[in-house]
């Protein structure tokens, strides 16, 4: 594209919300960002050529991104095929017992998103012991849901999955500080889960004894002896963190010999998940779960090629400098940008993956315009995405309303009490990022 002739800034803007509403009317994402780009590109004055310019450089910046989420699906493809991510949840449940119920539902979902596992497959993996407990105690499913989809919310904003890792990407940063700065909002989201959820015990359908006995008998389909130990389970997450908390720790404490050492996710991760399955005495399982890790990745890494395209529109377009001038027009700090275009695209796509991703394909040259620090955007960016993501246009709405034997109307009356929790994570991350630091 001619940089010194720009793309009108309102063909940016038509093009974005082209795609988010061909996305709400249930059209593939990644068809639905790439019409968006070429509608956009159109309107605001581009000719063909121009147009395949403008889409094959934006698809060309996301590719070290998708690079480093196909390499994140071998640790998760270990975590969750393995059964190391159920053991982990039963471990906690376990040692906290069933009067800290709540509590350590919710850690137990924190922990083991946090430790490279999809938020849905979290939940589905902690939802039968929480209808079993819940059934025992006497605990919502309203309570419980929120449990797990709160430790959800704050495992997810410290873990090595799609979302923390486009937010990384986005603002090029490393994964691991990413991940770090995360921790503090991510335990005041944990601890708003326990407070709010703890306060709806008594709200809504209690858990039948049929619904419980089930949850064990369809859906928890392994014997309990197939599982590895919690010793040998924690092997591949413990790896991954100490090798992506190398350098941070180096710099943090001025060893040079650690600081100077420069450890990617595109292959720590994957190491991690290798050095686990050999821990777990399932190497002969390497193809298969690598092949179910790089299937889950696929849907992920086809939208950051989509989002890339929106992205490039953008980029080629003089949207960001309007963006940033009708900010200090407004006399409004620069400083919410970041976390409202999280909420904002991620409410749209009902994916905190996808809202991170393209928050930060979409807003990310206007923020850094106003002078905001990589670190900064990248956290208010990423616990944005996690304020309204669980609507019933996205999957995970879907996914976590059958996993507790929810009516769409029973799951809909907890969006709010989400929103609660995610923006409880970005008002902390704000203010602290934004304002303190």
């Amino acid at each position: 594209m001619n940089a010194i002739e720009p793309l009108a800034w309102y063909g940016a803007l038509i093009g974005l919300f082209i795609a988010i509403i061909l996305i709400l009317k249930k059209i593939n994402p990644v068809y639905s960002l790439f019409l968006g780009a070429i509608i956009g590109a159109l309107i605001g004055g581009g000719n063909l050529v121009q147009i395949v310019a403008m889409l094959t450089s934006g698809t060309q910046s996301v590719m070290g991104t998708v690079i480093r989420v196909l390499a994140a699906g071998v640790l998760a493809g270990v975590m969750m095929e393995s059964g190391a991510a159920e053991t982990i949840a039963k471990a906690i449940v376990r040692k906290m017992g069933e009067s800290k119920a709540i509590f350590a539902l919710a850690l137990a979902t924190m922990i083991i998103t946090a430790v490279g596992v999809f938020i849905p497959v979290a939940v589905l993996i902690v939802a039968p012991i929480a209808l079993s407990v819940g059934n025992k105690m006497g605990i919502s499913k309203l309570a419980l849901l929120l449990a797990l989809s709160g430790g959800g919310k704050a495992g997810n904003i410290i873990s090595p999955n799609p979302n923390t890792i486009a937010a990384a990407n986005g603002f090029n940063v490393n994964l691991s500080d990413v991940m770090i700065a995360g921790l503090i909002p991510a335990l005041f989201g944990l601890m708003m889960t326990v407070i709010v959820a703890s306060m709806l015990k008594s709200k809504g359908v209690m858990v039948s004894g049929p619904e419980a006995a089930e949850a064990y008998g369809s859906k928890n389909t392994k014997d309990d002896r197939a599982y590895p130990t919690l010793g040998k389970a924690i092997v591949a997450p413990a790896v991954a963190i100490v090798l992506l908390m190398v350098n941070p720790i180096g710099s943090i404490f001025n060893i040079s010999i650690l600081s100077s050492v420069k450890l990617d996710a595109m292959y720590v991760l994957p190491i991690a998940g290798i050095v686990g399955l050999y821990a777990m005495g399932q190497k002969d399982k390497l193809i298969a779960y690598t092949t179910s890790g790089l299937e889950k990745m696929t849907a992920t890494v086809l939208i950051l090629i989509g989002a890339g395209a929106i992205a490039g529109l953008i980029a080629a377009s003089d949207l960001s400098a309007q963006i940033v001038d009708l900010i200090n027009v407004m006399g409004i700090s620069g400083t919410f940008l970041p976390p409202i275009s999280g909420i904002l695209m991620a409410a749209a796509t009902a994916s905190t993956s996808t809202g991170t991703i393209l928050a930060t394909g979409t807003f990310g040259h206007a923020i850094a315009a106003i002078g905001i620090a990589p670190i900064a955007s990248a956290v208010m960016v990423h616990t944005g995405a996690t304020v309204i993501d669980s609507l019933p246009q996205g999957n995970y709405f879907h996914i976590t309303a059958q996993s507790m034997n929810m009516t769409i109307k029973q799951r809909m009356s907890l969006v709010p009490y989400e929103a609660i929790v995610g923006g409880t994570m970005t008002i902390v991350a704000t203010v602290l990022y934004g304002f303190i630091l």
